[in-house]
Protein backbone atom coordinates (compact mmCIF):
# COMPACT_ATOMS: atom_id res chain seq x y z
CA UNK A 1 0.00 0.00 0.00
CA UNK A 2 1.21 3.52 -0.64
CA UNK A 3 -1.13 5.58 1.53
CA UNK A 4 0.13 4.44 4.89
CA UNK A 5 1.93 7.57 5.73
CA UNK A 6 5.21 5.89 5.50
CA UNK A 7 8.10 7.77 3.76
CA UNK A 8 11.85 6.43 2.76
CA UNK A 9 14.43 8.68 3.81
CA UNK A 10 17.44 7.02 2.26
CA UNK A 11 20.04 9.02 4.58
CA UNK A 12 18.54 7.56 7.77
CA UNK A 13 18.28 4.33 5.94
CA UNK A 14 21.66 4.20 5.24
CA UNK A 15 22.62 4.68 8.70
CA UNK A 16 19.97 2.78 11.09
CA UNK A 17 17.30 0.76 8.62
CA UNK A 18 15.92 -1.09 11.62
CA UNK A 19 13.18 1.73 13.04
CA UNK A 20 11.92 1.98 9.00
CA UNK A 21 11.79 -1.53 8.86
CA UNK A 22 9.62 -2.06 11.70
CA UNK A 23 7.08 0.10 10.53
CA UNK A 24 7.05 -1.95 7.64
CA UNK A 25 6.31 -4.68 8.94
CA UNK A 26 2.79 -3.33 10.71
CA UNK A 27 1.87 -1.03 9.23
CA UNK A 28 2.58 -1.74 5.34
CA UNK A 29 4.59 -5.33 4.91
CA UNK A 30 4.56 -5.22 0.84
CA UNK A 31 4.58 -0.98 0.38
CA UNK A 32 4.73 0.89 -2.84
CA UNK A 33 7.80 3.32 -2.49
CA UNK A 34 5.17 6.29 -4.22
CA UNK A 35 5.27 7.47 -7.20
CA UNK A 36 7.35 4.01 -8.62
CA UNK A 37 6.49 0.64 -9.46
CA UNK A 38 8.77 -0.50 -6.80
CA UNK A 39 7.37 -2.56 -3.71
CA UNK A 40 9.40 -3.51 -0.59
CA UNK A 41 8.43 -6.72 1.00
CA UNK A 42 9.66 -6.83 4.43
CA UNK A 43 8.30 -9.83 7.12
CA UNK A 44 9.93 -13.24 7.10
CA UNK A 45 6.77 -15.16 5.71
CA UNK A 46 6.16 -13.01 2.72
CA UNK A 47 9.42 -13.14 1.50
CA UNK A 48 9.87 -16.82 2.15
CA UNK A 49 6.90 -16.64 -0.05
CA UNK A 50 7.83 -14.95 -2.99
CA UNK A 51 11.36 -16.56 -2.98
CA UNK A 52 9.18 -19.89 -3.40
CA UNK A 53 6.87 -18.20 -6.29
CA UNK A 54 10.03 -18.47 -8.89
CA UNK A 55 6.72 -18.58 -11.65
CA UNK A 56 5.48 -14.89 -10.54
CA UNK A 57 8.89 -13.21 -9.46
CA UNK A 58 12.19 -13.71 -11.78
CA UNK A 59 15.71 -13.21 -10.39
CA UNK A 60 16.53 -11.31 -13.79
CA UNK A 61 18.05 -8.06 -12.23
CA UNK A 62 15.89 -5.27 -14.51
CA UNK A 63 16.31 -2.57 -11.81
CA UNK A 64 18.67 -0.17 -9.97
CA UNK A 65 17.75 2.16 -7.72
CA UNK A 66 19.02 5.99 -7.55
CA UNK A 67 18.91 8.98 -6.29
CA UNK A 68 16.99 11.98 -7.51
CA UNK A 69 18.12 15.66 -7.35
CA UNK A 70 15.67 16.33 -4.38
CA UNK A 71 16.88 13.33 -2.54
CA UNK A 72 14.40 11.28 -2.82
CA UNK A 73 14.87 7.43 -4.69
CA UNK A 74 14.49 6.50 -8.14
CA UNK A 75 14.09 3.39 -10.37
CA UNK A 76 16.15 3.20 -13.19
CA UNK A 77 14.81 -0.17 -15.64
CA UNK A 78 17.75 -1.12 -17.85
CA UNK A 79 15.60 -3.92 -19.50
CA UNK A 80 17.29 -6.53 -21.61
CA UNK A 81 21.16 -5.85 -20.81
CA UNK A 82 24.09 -8.12 -19.43
CA UNK A 83 23.39 -11.57 -19.42
CA UNK A 84 20.98 -13.65 -16.80
CA UNK A 85 23.87 -15.75 -15.60
CA UNK A 86 23.51 -17.37 -11.77
CA UNK A 87 22.06 -15.55 -9.09
CA UNK A 88 20.05 -13.43 -11.58
CA UNK A 89 19.08 -16.57 -13.64
CA UNK A 90 15.90 -18.55 -13.51
CA UNK A 91 15.04 -22.22 -13.99
CA UNK A 92 16.57 -24.46 -15.64
CA UNK A 93 19.20 -21.46 -16.85
CA UNK A 94 19.85 -21.42 -13.00
CA UNK A 95 19.81 -25.09 -12.10
CA UNK A 96 22.61 -25.73 -14.90
CA UNK A 97 24.41 -22.56 -14.38
CA UNK A 98 24.28 -23.86 -10.41
CA UNK A 99 25.93 -27.01 -11.49
CA UNK A 100 28.68 -25.90 -13.45
CA UNK A 101 30.30 -23.90 -10.73
CA UNK A 102 29.21 -25.53 -7.30
CA UNK A 103 31.58 -28.13 -6.59
CA UNK A 104 34.66 -26.24 -7.36
CA UNK A 105 33.03 -22.81 -4.54
CA UNK A 106 32.09 -25.56 -2.18
CA UNK A 107 33.09 -29.52 -2.33
CA UNK A 108 36.51 -29.25 -3.94
CA UNK A 109 37.98 -26.17 -2.08
CA UNK A 110 36.24 -26.34 2.10
CA UNK A 111 38.64 -28.71 2.81
CA UNK A 112 42.01 -27.07 1.69
CA UNK A 113 41.08 -23.20 2.07
CA UNK A 114 41.31 -22.93 6.31
CA UNK A 115 45.10 -22.83 6.17
CA UNK A 116 45.04 -20.05 3.22
CA UNK A 117 42.56 -17.85 5.31
CA UNK A 118 44.57 -18.50 8.80
CA UNK A 119 47.62 -17.33 7.31
CA UNK A 120 46.69 -14.46 5.34
CA UNK A 121 43.87 -13.45 8.36
CA UNK A 122 47.28 -13.55 10.80
CA UNK A 123 49.39 -11.34 8.10
CA UNK A 124 46.82 -8.75 7.90
CA UNK A 125 46.20 -8.87 11.74
CA UNK A 126 49.69 -8.71 12.55
CA UNK A 127 50.34 -4.78 12.18
CA UNK A 128 46.79 -4.31 13.76
CA UNK A 129 47.44 -6.08 17.06
CA UNK A 130 51.21 -4.69 17.15
CA UNK A 131 49.86 -1.04 16.82
CA UNK A 132 47.51 -1.92 19.55
CA UNK A 133 44.61 -1.08 16.84
CA UNK A 134 43.65 0.25 13.30
CA UNK A 135 40.93 -0.16 10.71
CA UNK A 136 39.23 -3.19 11.23
CA UNK A 137 37.16 -2.74 7.73
CA UNK A 138 40.17 -0.97 5.51
CA UNK A 139 43.00 -3.48 6.36
CA UNK A 140 41.50 -6.51 7.45
CA UNK A 141 37.62 -7.23 6.24
CA UNK A 142 37.48 -5.81 3.22
CA UNK A 143 40.66 -7.32 1.83
CA UNK A 144 40.83 -10.95 3.13
CA UNK A 145 37.64 -12.43 1.03
CA UNK A 146 38.23 -10.72 -1.42
CA UNK A 147 41.39 -11.91 -2.35
CA UNK A 148 40.70 -15.52 -0.85
CA UNK A 149 37.80 -15.61 -3.58
CA UNK A 150 39.88 -14.18 -6.48
CA UNK A 151 43.45 -15.98 -5.87
CA UNK A 152 42.48 -19.17 -4.03
CA UNK A 153 38.87 -20.19 -5.14
CA UNK A 154 38.81 -18.55 -8.38
CA UNK A 155 42.43 -19.51 -9.44
CA UNK A 156 42.80 -15.65 -11.10
CA UNK A 157 45.98 -14.51 -11.47
CA UNK A 158 48.17 -11.54 -11.60
CA UNK A 159 45.54 -10.01 -9.46
CA UNK A 160 46.50 -7.06 -7.79
CA UNK A 161 44.39 -7.01 -4.66
CA UNK A 162 43.81 -3.18 -4.60
CA UNK A 163 41.95 -2.74 -8.45
CA UNK A 164 40.35 -5.59 -7.87
CA UNK A 165 38.63 -4.24 -4.79
CA UNK A 166 38.02 -1.19 -6.35
CA UNK A 167 36.14 -2.96 -9.43
CA UNK A 168 34.12 -4.45 -6.96
CA UNK A 169 33.33 -1.46 -5.12
CA UNK A 170 32.47 0.39 -8.01
CA UNK A 171 30.25 -2.31 -9.01
CA UNK A 172 28.30 -2.32 -5.71
CA UNK A 173 27.75 1.57 -5.41
CA UNK A 174 26.64 1.46 -8.90
CA UNK A 175 23.65 -0.58 -7.55
CA UNK A 176 23.26 0.73 -4.18
CA UNK A 177 20.72 3.26 -4.78
CA UNK A 178 23.11 6.42 -3.69
CA UNK A 179 24.22 7.81 -7.01
CA UNK A 180 22.56 10.32 -8.87
CA UNK A 181 21.77 9.89 -12.73
CA UNK A 182 24.67 11.59 -13.77
CA UNK A 183 27.01 9.77 -11.37
CA UNK A 184 26.08 6.41 -12.69
CA UNK A 185 27.57 6.63 -15.67
CA UNK A 186 31.40 7.42 -14.65
CA UNK A 187 30.77 4.87 -11.78
CA UNK A 188 29.65 1.85 -14.18
CA UNK A 189 32.20 2.10 -16.38
CA UNK A 190 35.03 2.21 -13.43
CA UNK A 191 33.02 -1.29 -12.31
CA UNK A 192 32.97 -2.67 -16.12
CA UNK A 193 37.03 -2.66 -16.37
CA UNK A 194 36.89 -5.67 -14.42
CA UNK A 195 35.69 -6.98 -18.00
CA UNK A 196 38.72 -7.08 -19.95
CA UNK A 197 40.74 -8.70 -17.62
CA UNK A 198 37.83 -10.99 -16.29
CA UNK A 199 37.63 -12.24 -20.24
CA UNK A 200 41.41 -12.28 -20.64
CA UNK A 201 41.77 -14.73 -17.63
CA UNK A 202 39.13 -16.88 -19.20
CA UNK A 203 40.39 -16.87 -23.10
CA UNK A 204 43.72 -18.31 -21.11
CA UNK A 205 41.56 -21.03 -19.24
CA UNK A 206 39.99 -22.02 -22.29
CA UNK A 207 43.36 -22.45 -23.96
CA UNK A 208 44.53 -24.93 -21.10
CA UNK A 209 43.83 -28.13 -19.66
CA UNK A 210 44.16 -26.82 -16.01
CA UNK A 211 41.25 -27.76 -13.52
CA UNK A 212 40.56 -27.54 -9.74
CA UNK A 213 39.05 -23.74 -9.50
CA UNK A 214 36.12 -21.85 -11.09
CA UNK A 215 37.57 -20.30 -13.42
CA UNK A 216 38.48 -23.45 -15.13
CA UNK A 217 34.95 -25.14 -14.44
CA UNK A 218 33.68 -21.68 -16.19
CA UNK A 219 35.97 -22.88 -19.35
CA UNK A 220 34.67 -26.25 -18.93
CA UNK A 221 30.89 -24.47 -19.39
CA UNK A 222 32.01 -22.93 -22.43
CA UNK A 223 33.12 -26.08 -23.64
CA UNK A 224 30.35 -27.94 -22.59
CA UNK A 225 27.93 -25.55 -24.03
CA UNK A 226 26.24 -24.67 -21.00
CA UNK A 227 27.61 -20.86 -20.91
CA UNK A 228 28.17 -18.57 -23.98
CA UNK A 229 31.35 -17.04 -23.62
CA UNK A 230 30.23 -14.20 -22.87
CA UNK A 231 28.02 -15.58 -19.77
CA UNK A 232 30.84 -17.37 -18.36
CA UNK A 233 32.74 -14.38 -18.26
CA UNK A 234 29.68 -12.38 -16.78
CA UNK A 235 28.93 -14.74 -14.28
CA UNK A 236 33.11 -14.82 -12.60
CA UNK A 237 32.68 -11.18 -12.47
CA UNK A 238 29.60 -11.93 -10.43
CA UNK A 239 30.80 -14.35 -8.61
CA UNK A 240 33.81 -12.63 -7.57
CA UNK A 241 31.65 -9.25 -6.59
CA UNK A 242 29.62 -11.09 -4.68
CA UNK A 243 31.96 -13.70 -2.69
CA UNK A 244 34.07 -10.33 -1.74
CA UNK A 245 31.06 -8.34 -0.79
CA UNK A 246 29.36 -10.79 1.33
CA UNK A 247 32.05 -11.40 3.29
CA UNK A 248 33.79 -7.82 3.98
CA UNK A 249 30.35 -6.77 5.48
CA UNK A 250 29.53 -9.94 7.73
CA UNK A 251 33.38 -9.84 8.84
CA UNK A 252 33.42 -6.06 9.52
CA UNK A 253 29.99 -6.23 10.63
CA UNK A 254 30.94 -9.44 13.54
CA UNK A 255 33.86 -7.17 14.63
CA UNK A 256 31.72 -3.93 15.35
CA UNK A 257 29.25 -6.18 16.87
CA UNK A 258 31.86 -7.83 19.34
CA UNK A 259 33.81 -4.30 20.05
CA UNK A 260 30.64 -3.04 21.74
CA UNK A 261 30.28 -6.47 23.85
CA UNK A 262 33.27 -7.03 25.61
CA UNK A 263 30.68 -9.77 27.61
CA UNK A 264 30.57 -11.54 24.35
CA UNK A 265 34.16 -11.22 23.75
CA UNK A 266 34.94 -12.98 26.95
CA UNK A 267 32.09 -15.43 26.27
CA UNK A 268 33.83 -16.52 22.59
CA UNK A 269 37.21 -16.50 23.86
CA UNK A 270 36.08 -18.89 27.03
CA UNK A 271 34.70 -21.30 24.94
CA UNK A 272 35.95 -20.70 20.96
CA UNK A 273 33.78 -23.47 20.34
CA UNK A 274 30.59 -21.08 20.08
CA UNK A 275 32.26 -18.64 17.42
CA UNK A 276 30.48 -20.43 14.53
CA UNK A 277 27.00 -19.91 16.52
CA UNK A 278 27.73 -16.22 16.86
CA UNK A 279 28.60 -15.96 13.48
CA UNK A 280 24.66 -17.29 12.50
CA UNK A 281 23.91 -14.20 15.16
CA UNK A 282 25.74 -11.88 12.91
CA UNK A 283 24.33 -12.42 10.27
CA UNK A 284 20.81 -12.40 11.18
CA UNK A 285 21.49 -9.25 13.17
CA UNK A 286 23.02 -7.27 10.59
CA UNK A 287 22.55 -8.81 7.72
CA UNK A 288 24.95 -8.11 4.44
CA UNK A 289 22.75 -7.51 1.89
CA UNK A 290 20.19 -5.19 2.45
CA UNK A 291 17.74 -6.50 0.55
CA UNK A 292 17.95 -8.49 -3.15
CA UNK A 293 15.91 -8.24 -5.78
CA UNK A 294 12.83 -9.85 -7.70
CA UNK A 295 11.05 -8.53 -11.40
CA UNK A 296 7.45 -9.38 -11.52
CA UNK A 297 6.29 -11.98 -14.43
CA UNK A 298 3.03 -10.82 -14.84
CA UNK A 299 0.46 -9.18 -12.68
CA UNK A 300 0.85 -10.71 -9.53
CA UNK A 301 -0.54 -10.36 -6.09
CA UNK A 302 0.86 -10.75 -3.11
CA UNK A 303 0.47 -9.89 0.69
CA UNK A 304 -3.21 -8.58 -0.54
CA UNK A 305 -1.31 -5.84 -2.71
CA UNK A 306 -1.14 -6.00 -6.58
CA UNK A 307 1.79 -5.93 -8.00
CA UNK A 308 2.49 -4.65 -11.95
CA UNK A 309 3.81 -6.93 -14.72
CA UNK A 310 7.61 -5.64 -14.55
CA UNK A 311 7.01 -4.30 -11.05
CA UNK A 312 11.05 -4.60 -8.96
CA UNK A 313 10.01 -6.40 -5.67
CA UNK A 314 12.51 -5.91 -3.23
CA UNK A 315 13.03 -8.71 -0.69
CA UNK A 316 14.65 -6.59 2.62
CA UNK A 317 16.47 -9.65 4.30
CA UNK A 318 17.68 -7.37 6.98
CA UNK A 319 14.31 -6.59 8.24
CA UNK A 320 12.75 -10.39 8.18
CA UNK A 321 16.14 -11.08 10.04
CA UNK A 322 14.41 -8.82 12.71
CA UNK A 323 10.91 -9.83 12.81
CA UNK A 324 9.36 -10.47 15.80
CA UNK A 325 7.04 -13.63 15.50
CA UNK A 326 9.98 -15.52 13.93
CA UNK A 327 13.19 -14.50 15.94
CA UNK A 328 11.99 -13.69 20.00
CA UNK A 329 14.21 -10.57 21.38
CA UNK A 330 14.72 -9.48 17.35
CA UNK A 331 16.53 -6.52 18.06
CA UNK A 332 19.08 -8.60 20.41
CA UNK A 333 22.22 -10.30 20.00
CA UNK A 334 21.60 -13.76 21.28
CA UNK A 335 24.36 -16.38 21.35
CA UNK A 336 23.26 -19.78 20.50
CA UNK A 337 19.65 -18.55 19.34
CA UNK A 338 17.69 -21.61 19.12
CA UNK A 339 16.10 -21.15 15.25
CA UNK A 340 19.04 -19.34 14.21
CA UNK A 341 19.06 -21.57 10.97
CA UNK A 342 15.77 -19.61 9.96
CA UNK A 343 18.09 -16.17 9.21
CA UNK A 344 17.70 -14.70 5.58
CA UNK A 345 21.24 -13.62 5.11
CA UNK A 346 21.80 -16.09 2.53
CA UNK A 347 18.88 -15.72 0.52
CA UNK A 348 16.42 -18.88 0.76
CA UNK A 349 15.52 -21.43 -2.10
CA UNK A 350 16.81 -22.42 -5.24
CA UNK A 351 19.16 -18.91 -4.76
CA UNK A 352 20.26 -19.82 -1.52
CA UNK A 353 23.83 -18.23 -1.52
CA UNK A 354 26.42 -20.81 -3.17
CA UNK A 355 29.25 -19.20 -1.75
CA UNK A 356 27.68 -19.34 1.88
CA UNK A 357 29.77 -22.24 3.50
CA UNK A 358 32.86 -19.84 2.72
CA UNK A 359 31.77 -16.90 4.17
CA UNK A 360 31.05 -18.72 7.27
CA UNK A 361 34.68 -20.42 6.50
CA UNK A 362 36.09 -16.91 6.22
CA UNK A 363 34.40 -15.25 9.09
CA UNK A 364 34.80 -18.09 11.66
CA UNK A 365 38.80 -18.09 11.26
CA UNK A 366 38.87 -14.58 11.14
CA UNK A 367 36.91 -13.71 14.39
CA UNK A 368 39.30 -16.70 16.05
CA UNK A 369 42.16 -15.26 15.56
CA UNK A 370 41.51 -11.73 16.63
CA UNK A 371 39.96 -13.67 19.71
CA UNK A 372 43.10 -15.59 20.82
CA UNK A 373 45.59 -12.95 19.64
CA UNK A 374 43.43 -9.93 21.81
CA UNK A 375 42.90 -9.83 25.59
CA UNK A 376 40.12 -7.22 24.27
CA UNK A 377 39.10 -4.86 21.66
CA UNK A 378 36.79 -2.21 21.33
CA UNK A 379 35.77 1.06 19.32
CA UNK A 380 37.88 3.58 19.19
CA UNK A 381 36.05 6.66 20.95
CA UNK A 382 37.88 9.19 18.28
CA UNK A 383 36.81 7.44 15.09
CA UNK A 384 33.83 6.22 15.00
CA UNK A 385 32.86 3.82 12.58
CA UNK A 386 31.40 4.85 8.97
CA UNK A 387 28.86 2.85 7.06
CA UNK A 388 29.20 2.43 3.24
CA UNK A 389 26.69 5.29 1.77
CA UNK A 390 24.44 2.22 0.46
CA UNK A 391 20.73 0.93 0.31
CA UNK A 392 22.26 -2.22 -0.64
CA UNK A 393 24.93 -3.04 1.56
CA UNK A 394 25.45 -3.13 5.49
CA UNK A 395 29.06 -2.45 5.18
CA UNK A 396 31.47 -0.54 6.92
CA UNK A 397 33.66 1.39 4.94
CA UNK A 398 35.46 2.34 8.11
CA UNK A 399 36.05 0.61 12.11
CA UNK A 400 38.61 1.76 13.70
CA UNK A 401 39.18 -0.51 17.04
CA UNK A 402 41.46 -0.16 19.74
CA UNK A 403 43.28 -3.87 21.00
CA UNK A 404 45.25 -4.71 23.70
CA UNK A 405 47.31 -7.72 22.67
CA UNK A 406 46.57 -11.23 24.01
Amino acid sequence: MSDSGLSLDAGALVEDPYPFYERLRSEAPVWRLPGTDVFMVSTWDLIAETVGRVEAFSNHFRHTLFTQDDGTVGVLAFGEGAPDVFAGADPPAHTAHRRVFFPELVRTKMETLEADVTALADALLDPIVAAGGGDAAADLANLLPIRIMAERVMGLHDADPDQTRRWVFAGSRFMGGRLRLDEMGPVGEEAAGMASWITAQLDDALASSGSGDVLHAAATGVRDGVLTHDEAAFTLMVLLGAGGETTTSLIGNAIRILAERAELQDALRADPARVPAFVEEALRFESPFRFHPRTARGPAELGGVGIPDGALVMLLWGSANRDPSVFDRADHVVLDRPNAQLHLAFGRGIHHCVGAPLARLEARVVLTRLLERTARFSLDPDRPPRWTDSLWLRRHDTLPIEAVPG
